[in-house]
């Protein structure tokens, strides 16, 4: 049977912006499923990186209703504009008359800022009624399921509303072995500072060369971390074997859920298994935190072995964690024939032009004729 979609009621609520950091967070913090990208730090930080945000709060008689942190910016030498709503919109997406709202809004912003197209990728879980309603409203108002996601659209999280003992227990029997087997080989770990932080990319890089991901230039990450750590809502945790850091995370905190957005580890003392004792020391510090989800922050599109992420979503599984399928990044387009020419023509004309500056930099063509 086709699944209906209950419409409410609407008040028209007029979106106001808010009056201060505190104000907004406190909001976003107050409706369902608040996630840290949108945060107000989250908006400061992207401004120093070429995006420029605009906050939207629904609320009346000071009860916040829903809001969204958009981001724009205007990508390379684009006469147009685009803008991101990084896991967002938040609000009751039961609520379909306020959904509609808040979409409605988020269009006509768009075309307002000139942009191409405006995105959104909410954490709404694709194989519920929820997610099945949400998505009939997005393509009745004509938004695509795009391309580009720009954020992993699946995860694995774990449930911290249980006592450690029933966390252990959900593990696989290997993972809770290595934990202990990692603090029985002298595995330790402690809290980081803002002091850890170039010890703490150092470690990144290496990573990064190791499993062949790039990544950006260190102040970009000195300034991601530190300015969430100055805040609380980001803490570092470092895991050491005789006195040496071999791996490092930074867990992210907003409302009543922590998210692993940040890993990495050396090749040294691999066989003690910190990394299993890391994350089940980050789980513990979420739960002190007040925290009931611990999000691991990525998990393969398909679960098929030939996924490229098919290694880590093991990983992330031997802790008990539950896949989630998240109905993804969708697009608006507020200007239908920019957005068929970024999607359409933009990623050939700019792989023509890497082909084209690799087979004519003078250091390509010196190496040839060497």
């Amino acid at each position: 049977m086709k699944q209906q979609i209950t419409h409410y009621k609407s008040q028209t609520l007029s979106p106001q912006p808010p009056t201060s950091s505190e104000s907004w967070n406190a909001a976003l913090a107050a409706l369902p499923c608040p996630h840290v990208l949108q945060s107000w730090e989250w908006g400061e930080f992207k401004a120093r990186y070429g995006w420029r945000p605009s906050r939207y709060l629904w609320q009346d008689d000071g009860r916040p209703h829903a809001a969204a942190l958009m981001l724009t910016r205007r990508p390379g030498r684009l006469p147009a504009a685009v803008s991101y709503v990084p896991k967002g919109p938040t609000l009751d997406y039961e609520n379909t008359a306020l959904l509609e709202e808040v979409l409605a809004h988020l269009e006509t912003a768009a075309r307002r800022e000139r942009a191409l197209f405006v995105k959104i990728d909410p954490g709404v879980r694709a194989d519920t009624v929820k997610g099945k309603a949400v998505v009939e409203t997005l393509r009745r108002r004509g938004w695509r399921a795009s391309r580009e996601q720009v954020q992993f659209r699946n995860t694995m999280v774990v449930d911290l509303a249980r006592d450690p003992d029933e966390m252990l227990a959900a593990m696989k029997p290997k993972w809770r072995y290595n934990v202990r087997l990692a603090e029985r080989r002298g595995a330790t770990v402690r809290r980081g500072t803002l002091a850890d932080l170039p010890r703490l990319y150092r470690m990144y890089a290496e990573t990064a060369i190791r499993d062949g991901f790039v990544i950006r230039p260190e102040a970009y990450y000195r300034d991601a971390w530190g300015s969430f750590i100055e805040a609380g809502l980001a803490q570092p945790l470092i895991a050491e074997v005789e006195g040496e850091a071999v791996a490092m995370l930074i867990i992210f905190c907003f409302g009543e859920q922590a998210w692993y957005m940040y890993g990495a580890s050396c090749d040294a003392h691999r066989e003690k298994m910190p990394n299993h004792l890391l994350q089940w020391k980050a789980m513990l510090w979420a739960r002190e935190q007040g925290c009931a989800v611990y999000d691991m922050w990525g998990a393969p599109d398909v679960l098929e072995e030939s996924d490229p992420m098919w290694g880590v979503y093991r990983f992330k599984r031997g802790f008990g964690g539950e896949f989630v399928e998240h109905i993804g990044a969708w697009d608006y387009p507020a200007s239908r024939i920019g957005y068929w020419l970024y999607n359409s023509v933009m990623p050939r004309v700019l792989a023509a032009m890497r082909w084209l500056h690799r087979h004519q930099s003078p250091s390509n063509a010196s190496s040839a004729r060497s």
